[in-house]
């Protein structure tokens, strides 16, 4: 961190750079109560292959290869990990443990109110934590602690609960339910989903819909509308 290290790349590849700035780190130093990150111990010249930081950057490209669909609050928790990663791994934070404690009631409750008010996921998790004068890191693991769930994990299931609804009203097509429920584009609502509900829950909704479409706008068969509702 005091120093200024530099290298050349004389061949063909492929690299992804992350930029983590001192705050960032002094931030996570908070949350386990421990001095401000000074310096990261690094080796200069020598490389080592780190699983963790692999694992983050492999995550992150899936999300940066359809831009229009990367969940902000997704980006953020990836990065806050890989911030920690680094802060416990190469920083003075290796044997130490996190601070205890989660949000009280009513801040989890304005949080959760909050975060489905945007159900696209624009909202970062710095402007959220700013509501009540923390960082990012210390609200995310907070939030987690209380809800039980990280913030982008919540917001999915939201997402997914908000088109469960959207899908039962039978004027709407997919491609608006998907908008409506924060999704990109219907391509992105579908395979979401059909990762969150399984085969048989797309076909329960499928069949679902195509009864609603028979029906009409006033369903005569108590039936068919039991089976709408059910859904």
């Amino acid at each position: 961190m005091k120093c200024d290290p530099r290298f050349v790349i004389d061949k063909p590849h492929h690299s992804l750079h992350f930029y983590v700035p001192a705050a960032a780190l002094n931030g996570i130093a908070e949350q386990y109560g421990a001095w401000r990150v000074g310096q990261l111990d690094c080796q200069f010249g020598n490389g080592f292959c780190d699983e963790a930081v692999h694992h983050i950057g492999a995550s992150l490209l899936k999300g940066l290869r359809r831009p229009f669909e990367a969940n902000q609050l997704f980006v953020d928790h990836m990065m806050l990990a890989f911030t920690a990663h680094v802060a416990q791994s190469h920083g003075q934070l290796r044997n130490a443990a996190p601070l205890s404690g989660g949000l009280a009631p009513w801040q989890a409750k304005r949080a959760c109110e909050k975060l489905e008010a945007d159900l696209s996921g624009k909202l970062t998790l710095q402007e959220i934590a700013a509501d009540w004068g923390i960082s990012a890191s210390h609200f995310s693991r907070a939030f987690r602690a209380t809800i039980g769930l990280p913030p982008h994990q919540w917001l999915l299931r939201q997402r997914i609960s908000a088109a469960k609804q959207l899908l039962s009203v039978r004027s709407l097509s997919l491609a608006e339910v998907a908008i409506a429920a924060g999704f990109a584009n219907q391509s992105h609502f579908t395979r979401v989903f059909s990762t969150m509900v399984g085969a048989r829950g797309v076909a329960k909704f499928t069949a679902a819909r195509k009864v609603r479409r028979k029906v009409g706008a006033r369903p005569s068969c108590s039936a068919c509308w039991h089976l709408l509702w059910a859904a």
